[in-house]
């Protein structure tokens, strides 16, 4: 039996070593830090064997003539299994190693991991300190971007877009210019225009009912009331339509309920002399098994209906990527923001549409109907958002919290532009 020692600056050089030395059933006995890096004590699967099956040298037996006798290996052979002597007590001292070395490998698996979590940390927040000094105008306008509501992804993204060796005020002038290219809105008030049929889709409290009167309110002025009829799904609630017919009785706008395809279709050809059908759905979460039935219901008529997608300001970046993922998949002709005044800032909304590649048509900004639709206009939105945030806010970063949301793929954004990418296809003008 032998002790083998092995050293190695790496724990995965020095468990190559004991490998390729002693096999793959060799046993770690103990391992620790030296200053020379890992070291590590093992033994041999063989070694380990023989350790548990050595048989210790047995002493002579004397017959009453006092003539020694000495066991030998047959007649050990010939002794009764039953008889047979007990395991040597070195045995027991083995059996406990592989729990022991179980225990060693998990602890050494776990500093590793925790060394390796350190490091990447540290190398991250000295790799931006050096860009940030390198570079401090981008590292402003990145903080501007993240400040207004911009996802770290699409603000490394329109980073690499700015030429080098500018300043701030250029720099952010360009990035606004590049956002307004890439926001996709209407001109004029394209959709009461064009007239067609319409259906608000969307989550629960996004104001789908109020959105719909708003658009009926502009129909109305501009093409009379006549020309404009109303339709809800919304059969779940109580009193869900009685709001709407409300709002139809104000507007001189008759109010229909629909509850299954047929229905649908139905009413549906009755109404195709007039200019602007809106139909106004039932709320549902993103995630209800539902939301298919009734995408399904309006794909599937027979006639031709454009959903428009409301957006809720007051979302956070997440939740806006699965609401558009759920409904996107079925078709979105178009968008609307509501909520606009209880929203802290645009940039989460603004960002979620520019990366989704949405038409923008209105933005909602209270409960006054119509008042309180308006036409979305990119230069004008996207100008409001870049203001200042408090001080004393508690999302203000930090420079060590700035570094490691913006480390992503890469410790340098110089260097991020093969990795980063506006999701699948998704890329910026």
């Amino acid at each position: 039996m032998k002790v083998r020692k092995f050293l190695a600056a790496t724990s995965h050089e020095v468990l190559r070593k004991v490998k390729d030395e002693l096999g793959a059933d060799a046993v770690i006995l103990s391992n620790k830090q030296v200053p020379g890096g890992i070291e590590i004590l093992a033994l041999s699967g063989k070694d380990i064997s023989s350790l548990a099956g050595e048989t210790p040298p047995v002493a002579p037996v004397t017959t009453p003539v006092n003539k020694p006798v000495n066991k030998t290996a047959a007649a050990i052979k010939q002794k009764p299994a039953a008889e047979k002597e007990p395991a040597p007590s070195i045995q027991k001292q083995a059996e406990p190693l592989p729990a022991m070395v179980n225990s060693q490998s998990i602890s050494i698996i776990q500093e590793i991991q925790s060394m390796k979590q350190m490091l990447e940390e540290q190398l991250t927040t000295i790799g931006w300190s050096s860009f940030s000094q390198r570079d401090p105008g981008s590292t402003k306008v990145l903080r501007t971007l993240l400040s207004a509501g911009f996802s770290p992804q699409l603000s490394r993204h329109l980073l690499e877009k700015l030429p080098a060796d500018r300043d701030f005020e250029q720099s952010i002038k360009r990035t606004i210019a590049l956002l307004t290219l890439n926001l996709r809105t209407t001109t004029g008030d394209e959709i009461i225009e064009q007239g067609g049929i319409y259906a608000l889709i969307g989550p629960t409290g996004v104001g789908k009912t109020t959105t719909t009167a708003k658009l009926a309110a502009r129909a109305v002025v501009r093409h009379g009331a006549d020309k404009v009829a109303l339709l809800t799904t919304d059969s779940y609630r109580i009193g869900g339509h009685e709001q709407l017919r409300i709002y139809g009785k104000l507007l001189g706008i008759s109010v229909r309920s629909i509850k299954d395809i047929d229905d649908l279709q139905l009413m549906l050809h009755e109404l195709r002399g007039k200019h602007m059908v809106l139909i106004d759905t039932v709320g549902m979460s993103q995630r209800d098994q539902m939301l298919a039935e009734q995408i399904t219901m309006l794909s599937q008529c027979g006639t031709e209906i454009k959903h428009l997608l409301l957006l809720n300001a007051t979302s956070s970046g997440d939740t806006l990527d699965e609401v558009i993922s759920a409904y996107q998949q079925h078709g979105i002709h178009g968008c609307i923001i509501t909520k606009v005044d209880e929203a802290a800032s645009l940039g989460v909304a603004l960002d979620a549409v520019i990366r989704r590649k949405l038409v923008l048509h209105y933005v909602t900004n209270g409960q006054k109907v119509p008042e309180d639709l308006h036409e979305a206009n990119s230069r004008y939105l996207l100008h409001r958002i870049f203001k200042p945030s408090a001080e004393n806010s508690p999302f203000s970063l930090q420079d060590p919290e700035f570094a490691l949301i913006m480390a992503g793929n890469s410790a340098d954004p110089s260097t991020a532009r093969q990795k980063t990418r506006i999701g699948a296809n998704h890329d910026l003008r």
